[in-house]
């Protein structure tokens, strides 16, 4: 979204794109879980009165809009791209297949996930750790619009202190909410460590995929520092 109000900022997009480009170079295999909140929130609406299912269908669908323009993108630098949805679209997305999934990523090419889990009342957060332990993931990068995460909200307490690292246990009993408490139980059932970091910062992305010491890592063997 960008600056913008609501909406795809092109821009964004292809600072985005390049960065997975340069991630996918360097022959690490990508699969990416998008989100959908720049055009349709279905909490927001539910909140407003929208029937809560159809709220989330139609956040979703708003998924498949950012992984297609995502794809667009990526496809445009020359990099191999398929976009797998939970719900059936088989004339712009493949459906998700697991192994098909798990082929493409063989092969080089990205994956992108859209459409969340294909159920109402879930995450995209869900949907990363439930795709991530099915393809068996190494590690999930949260990317989002802050550098870790905090014992308390940095935009009110100046003085908020931002781990390196954290335990699931501890991010669960702390209700530090970076993901929801399903994606995080998922992780910890199937040991994938998770690394939050800030999106926005040009290069974070290439500098997490090299273990660079980049926002905070959760994981089983981590301690709290």
């Amino acid at each position: 979204m960008g600056d913008l109000g609501y909406g795809i900022d092109p821009l964004v997009v292809i600072e985005i794109a390049q960065e997975i480009a340069n991630v996918v170079k360097s022959g690490v295999q990508t699969a990416i879980v998008v989100g959908g909140g720049n055009i349709f929130r279905g909490v927001k609406a539910s909140a407003a009165g929208m029937d809560r299912a159809t709220a989330d269908y139609i956040g979703m669908i708003a998924t498949v809009m950012n992984a297609m323009t995502l794809q667009d993108a990526l496809e445009r630098m020359e990099i191999p791209t398929r976009v797998q949805t939970a719900i059936a679209m088989q004339e712009v997305a493949e459906p998700y297949i697991r192994r098909r999934a798990i082929r493409h990523l063989e092969k080089g090419r990205v994956v992108i996930f859209g459409a969340g889990s294909g159920n109402p009342f879930f995450t995209t957060d869900t949907t990363a750790a439930l795709r991530a332990a099915e393809i068996d993931a190494e590690v999930i990068f949260k990317a989002t619009k802050v550098d870790g995460i905090y014992d308390c909200d940095p935009k009110i307490n100046p003085n908020a202190r931002r781990y390196q690292s954290l335990t699931y246990g501890h991010v669960l009993t702390q209700d530090l909410r970076v993901m929801d408490s399903t994606a995080i139980a998922l992780c910890k059932e199937n040991n994938i460590p998770i690394l939050v970091f800030d999106l926005t910062v040009r290069g974070n992305i290439v500098r997490a995929a090299k273990g660079e010491p980049v926002g905070t890592i959760v994981g089983g063997f981590c301690e709290v520092n």
